[in-house]
């Protein structure tokens, strides 16, 4: 029976390494290195916004610091955002750039508000997670380089994506 558990246990493993290697050949990863300015692929630029820790703290909350910053996390069905139904563009908490619009947000489960594509590719960046033991893509802001959450390659059509996005570093702006 021992021996049973472990090939499944295995399996499962195996299963979701090859989910996220699946995700780094449907999308490219990137690591977004802190530069002064970031070029998008229609040759616009967008200002990095660098401050200090102290600046950071002064402006956000604990919570929103801690996952900002820190690359925390917020539990799961406790955000704020998680059942709005209204529609409008969700925007960084830390830097006010628009990251997702609410036609794109969808019900996933997992407690986390979760949309199938960002309002434009150039506003997020991805990095590529190996903490808790397991290989995870961060999404991050493009601007202020603010951790809001990961993505997934087990999302609704058309794009088979889920950005399992952190309520806390996120604010709302109503049509």
């Amino acid at each position: 029976m021992r021996i049973v558990i472990a090939i499944l246990m295995t399996s499962l493993f195996l299963m979701s390494c090859n989910q996220t290697d699946k995700l780094a050949t449907q999308k490219e990863v990137k690591k977004e290195i802190s530069k002064p300015i970031v070029k998008s692929e229609n040759n616009s630029t967008m200002e990095k916004i660098v401050k200090t820790d102290e600046e950071w703290k002064a402006e956000l909350t604990e919570m929103e610091y801690n996952v900002l910053r820190q690359k925390g996390t917020e539990r799961s069905h406790t955000g704020d955002l998680l059942n709005n139904k209204e529609e409008g563009i969700y925007t960084c908490r830390g830097c006010g750039l628009e990251l997702f619009a609410s036609e794109t947000k969808y019900e996933s489960g997992s407690g986390w508000p979760s949309f199938y594509t960002p309002i434009n590719e150039t506003n997020v960046g991805e990095n590529v997670d190996n903490s808790h033991g397991m290989r995870r893509v961060e999404v991050v802001c493009a601007r202020c380089d603010g951790h809001l959450g990961h993505v997934f390659p087990d999302g609704p059509k058309p794009t088979g994506m889920r950005y399992c996005i952190n309520a806390v570093s996120l604010d709302f702006k109503k049509n």
